[in-house]
């Protein structure tokens, strides 16, 4: 089944590695026509794979006369760091690792389409308890500084407890299943598929999932901010490509079964078994979904508590003196942090071409 143990890895050693390699080399001043992109498995991601496959990139970028290589990386955390060094111009990234590795590592990032967020994806099981609050005084297995940590310490928010309520237990998403089966551990933070088989056993109780913080976990590829100002029809391509086997993978037809069967295959499981992870992937259909996803106002806040909590977990680097160190800008122009070293961008540019017709 499709596993998101390839890339939920520890960010300390991730934003280290970044930090040792050279910084993405500036954008050519001619116009380029050859660009590199790499992706890792993962739902949300499945359509990239497919749309190579399929001819669906090669099609958009020939109508702008590009060509476009996409390459399946077998290391989440090392495709984002070859996209640092700049061996890469986009690849796939949750939104909290693109502040954490490239634009910790200094390149100015940009998410160029934020295509799902988790939406179930991520839960906490605890044994023979119901109620979240039950969490307290527990172990907890986790893998730490992982998107989950940070579900994590979201969860323990709603309930007035924070990490100090608690014992974290580092734990591989590789050892999950087996650990809860031990009998030894009372209370566990997954993601699916390893989610649900644990939470199959008869005395698992899921107490709070991904649902309950909407938007806050998001799947995006990034790029180089200045290399898409340099090249926009680059962006253009993947922009319309993106949207176009989207729309197939959540097609209803026969012909939408085929793709979304083909990508379950692909991913090393079934059709069933695709269907069920995408079931809690919220993947935006359209651009004007994005669209609407990136302007919304909340998206500030959202994004708000990633960046305090990536501080706090020292993921902004030793030298960082300040969650302001590094400015985050939004949709509407405005930036969270130093409006002075701004790393990390969400622009409305391309898919508003989308959403107008004039990819």
């Amino acid at each position: 089944m499709t596993s998101r143990s390839s890339f939920r890895l520890s960010y300390t050693f991730a934003a280290l590695a970044a930090l040792a390699l050279p910084l993405a080399a500036p954008a050519q001043a001619e116009p380029k026509k050859e660009f590199n992109v790499c992706w890792t498995i993962y739902a949300g991601w499945m359509p990239w794979g497919y749309a190579t496959d399929t001819g669906i990139i090669k099609k958009w970028a020939d109508k702008y006369g590009l060509t476009i290589n996409v390459t399946q990386v077998g290391d989440y955390v090392e495709c984002i760091n070859q996209f640092t060094a700049g061996k890469f111009d986009a690849a796939t990234s949750t939104s909290m690792d693109a502040l954490a590795i490239p634009s910790v590592g200094g390149v100015d990032t940009t998410v160029l389409i934020a295509g799902d967020y988790s939406n179930g994806n991520d839960g906490l099981i605890l044994r023979d308890k119901t109620k979240l609050e039950d969490i307290k005084g527990q172990k907890v297995n986790v893998l730490e500084l992982s998107v989950s940590h940070y579900f994590l310490a979201r969860s323990l928010s709603t309930v007035g407890l924070t990490e100090k309520d608690i014992t974290i237990v580092n734990t591989s998403d590789a050892d999950w299943v087996s650990a809860y089966k031990t009998g030894d551990v009372t209370a566990i933070v997954a993601w699916n598929p390893m989610l649900a088989d644990i939470d199959s056993e008869k005395d698992a109780n899921l107490v709070i999932s991904s649902t309950s913080f909407p938007g806050e976990i998001v799947d995006a590829l990034i790029t180089n901010t200045a290399l898409i100002k340099e090249n926009p029809d680059f962006a253009k391509a993947l922009t319309g490509a993106w949207f176009e086997v989207v729309a197939l993978t959540l097609d209803p037809s026969d012909k939408g079964k085929a793709a979304r069967e083909s990508m379950g295959k692909a991913s090393g499981t079934d059709l069933a078994g695709f269907e069920a992870q995408l079931a809690t992937t919220k993947l935006f259909a359209t651009p004007k979904e994005a669209l609407e996803f990136i302007v919304d106002p909340k998206d500030k806040e959202r994004f708000d508590y990633v960046r305090k909590f990536s501080f706090e977990k020292g993921l902004y680097g030793q030298g960082a003196k300040s969650v302001d160190d590094i400015g985050i800008e939004f949709a509407d122009g405005s930036v969270l942090g130093s409006k002075d070293n701004v790393k990390l961008r969400f622009t409305p540019e391309f898919l508003k071409l989308a959403v107008d017709g004039k990819l």
